[in-house]
């Protein structure tokens, strides 16, 4: 089972299960009573766990010999321990077997194919832009790094924190964007759908886990620049290899459109103070920063309902980064299922 899947389970009661996961790291750390203990830290494809090792456990051999990166199995009781999240006793820790390790890093099949019906969503939703400039723009992105694409993450924490996590986001992020243009159809849905596709393509660059891996290691260009530098570099670069001359009667110009779209990565946090260094000045990249805002909030509280303990009945702990304690949604009426 996944470790998402085991949270929920042991929301309302302990349970045995078995989870496969990647070492992040297996650290030897000392306790107040002067022994040795290990701080073993999980993550999947669904989410991360931290479980500690004592030095009278049975797992302690296997912590000796454990590099980051390892896949393990853990087999035991797992449990809700209050306000410290899920935890686990009377566990067992092993190595992965090689064909354990494959189906680990592939993805269970239903993960595969939500991931293959999100990607071919991008695919066709920019299929459909109408500018000829901003379609091929998008393709020569997709053909040139949609691998990387598909296993990137959107973050490192507050939301779609995993990989494949990007192409979640940006996926979703498309359908509200050609909801909005529906019901405000003054907005330029070629520019929007194509900003939704490059606002956070710096992360591939990062926050991309290896091929074979969950952790998502810490780059040297992300750590200087970060995303949305990278993403105007991204942009310019592929813009240049496209055949502009073939577009030179098209009104607006190649120039313009090409700036728009630039403006649109580079405003989407929304405020200077979070990053952004412009505010959105176009209906576009005001859209784009709500469409991006609206799905990182909503993944993040339905995320709170699966792993925050209830501190009351159907009301949970408090979230950082939502700046509030999430309440349980209102149920929809039969009809509405």
């Amino acid at each position: 089972m996944t470790i998402s899947a085991i949270r929920a389970m042991v929301k309302e009661k302990a349970a045995f299960a078995e989870l496969h996961a990647q070492v992040e790291q297996c650290t030897r750390k000392e306790g107040s009573n002067g022994k040795p203990f290990w701080e073993l830290r999980l993550r999947d494809a669904t989410d991360s766990l931290i479980l500690r090792v004592w030095s009278d456990s049975p797992n302690v051999p296997v912590c000796e010999s454990l590099e980051s990166s390892a896949g393990v199995a853990v087999e035991g009781e797992f449990y809700q321990n209050g306000q410290f999240g899920m935890d686990a006793r009377r566990w067992e820790l092993r190595r992965l077997y090689p064909e354990e390790s494959a189906a680990l890093f592939g993805g269970s099949e239903a993960e595969r194919s939500l991931l293959d019906e999100d990607y071919r969503h991008v695919e066709q939703t920019i299929a459909e832009v109408a500018d000829p400039r901003l379609q091929a723009l998008g393709k020569l992105f997709l053909e040139l790094y949609g691998t990387r694409f598909r296993r990137s993450a959107a973050a490192r924490h507050n939301h779609h924190a995993r990989r494949g996590g990007l192409l979640q986001h940006t996926s979703q992020m498309m359908r509200s964007a050609v909801a909005i243009c529906t019901a405000y159809p003054a907005l330029n849905r070629d520019l929007l759908v194509t900003g939704v596709l490059f606002h956070d393509c710096g992360k591939l660059w990062e926050m991309c886990p290896p091929e074979e891996g969950f952790e998502i290691p810490r780059e040297l260009v992300g750590e200087l620049l970060g995303h949305i530098s990278i993403g105007i570099e991204v942009v310019n670069g592929l813009w240049r290899k496209l055949p502009l001359d073939t577009w030179t009667e098209l009104a607006p110009t190649s120039e313009e459109v090409r700036l728009h779209l630039l403006h649109l990565i580079a405003s989407h946090h929304g405020e200077l103070q979070y990053g952004s260094p412009i505010e959105p000045k176009t209906p576009e990249a005001l859209a784009l920063h709500y469409v991006d805002n609206l799905d990182a909030r909503l993944e993040m509280i339905y995320t709170a309902y699966a792993k925050q303990p209830e501190i009351a009945p159907g009301v949970y702990e408090r979230v950082r980064a939502l700046n509030t304690s999430p309440v349980a949604p209102l149920p929809k009426l039969p009809s509405e299922q």
